[in-house]
């Protein structure tokens, strides 16, 4: 089947293969859609850009940035550490289990481990805190 496409007003002929089986939907029952410019009224002020949102307060590092977070869902198999002790970056912090294979949970950045979130044997979802720095 050749299907004819426009993008940004450049019309491109493309070859398309049905499996069997698959339905097909001609261009007749797509829904026609139509987006209008909208141009300011004049004499109307421009908008100054947004300033980009670093994360981080001035002159230091933003408490969520301070958080490790668990990139996979799993079982925490083993905690390496301890309150108070510090580590360096890709230094191991947690060891879960997930689908019968070990995983290396390490610090993303250097710092003073200030809390443990997790215990040995606790189920824990991506995006879940592990641990927190100082």
């Amino acid at each position: 089947m050749q299907l004819t496409m426009t993008i940004d007003g450049k019309k491109y002929r493309v070859d398309v293969e049905v499996e069997e089986g698959e339905e097909v939907r001609l261009a007749e029952s797509f829904p026609t859609t139509t987006v209008q410019a909208v141009t300011p009224p004049s004499g109307a002020m421009p908008m100054a850009a947004p300033a980009p949102v670093t994360g981080a307060p001035p002159g230091g590092t933003a408490v969520s940035d301070k958080i490790c977070r668990s990139p996979i869902a799993g079982v925490v198999f083993k905690v390496v550490v301890q309150v108070g002790q510090h580590l360096e970056v890709n230094d191991l912090l947690v060891v879960l289990e997930a689908m019968k294979m070990e995983t290396n949970i390490t610090a993303h950045m250097s710092g003073t481990v200030d809390k443990i979130l997790v215990s040995v044997g606790e189920a824990v979802q991506p995006g879940q805190p592990i641990a927190e720095f100082a």
